[in-house]
């Protein structure tokens, strides 16, 4: 849209300078008309020959007076289309711009929302880590790199919601015969399982 509006700008500017010229081009001969009907109207033409041809040359620069009279009309709707266009083109980038503006300005202000969670996230986690076997965490940090950015699952109604698959009844007994410290593992997809009281165990 910038690119129709340039040219927009440039036509209008392009048809102004075309206006200038042709109404310097009619100032011209109007002017030359002017000064050839003063020296008919003071008489110091006498020869019938030179009256006549001054009279030819009269209304001669008045047929090209009205010819260029006309092109400066033409000019001038051309000028008055391309403004048009422009203010329109102009009034749409605007419009376009604010919205572009406004998104901007969501998507920065939701990036601040999700920078000032990841801070407070990862003080959280350090906290927690601090509290975590440190052979523990190098298999959690580990697991998550494998699986996507998740090394850890919960273990809901006998699914690990990791891989979403259902344990069978030999993980689950075993899972069931673990100490409650004992780290525990999805046979599918190698996750640390997290027991709650919905694992269903």
């Amino acid at each position: 849209m910038r690119d129709l509006l340039v040219a927009a700008r440039t036509e209008e500017s392009d048809t102004a300078r075309e206006q200038t010229k042709a109404e310097q081009d009619v100032d011209q001969v109007r002017k030359r008309a002017a000064r050839d009907q003063q020296r008919l109207d003071s008489g110091a033409v006498t020869s019938p020959k030179d009256l006549e041809n001054l009279q030819r040359e009269i209304a001669s620069l008045s047929r090209r007076q009205s010819d260029l009279e006309d092109v400066v009309l033409e000019i001038m709707e051309r000028r008055e289309s391309a403004q048009e266009r422009a203010a329109e083109l102009a009034r749409r980038t605007d419009s376009v711009q604010a919205r572009i503006d406004d998104a901007v300005g969501r998507r920065d202000a939701a990036l601040a929302e999700i920078d000032a969670e990841t801070a407070a996230v990862t003080k959280e986690r350090q906290v927690v880590a601090a509290s975590v076997p440190a052979d523990l965490i190098k298999l959690y940090d580990k697991l998550r790199e494998q699986q996507g950015g998740v090394g850890a699952a919960r273990l809901y109604q006998r699914r690990c919601e990791g891989c979403r698959l259902e344990l069978n009844i030999t993980e689950l007994n075993e899972i069931r015969q673990a100490p409650a410290d004992a780290v525990v593992r999805c046979e599918n997809c190698r996750r640390i399982l997290v027991r709650t009281p919905e694992s269903g165990l």
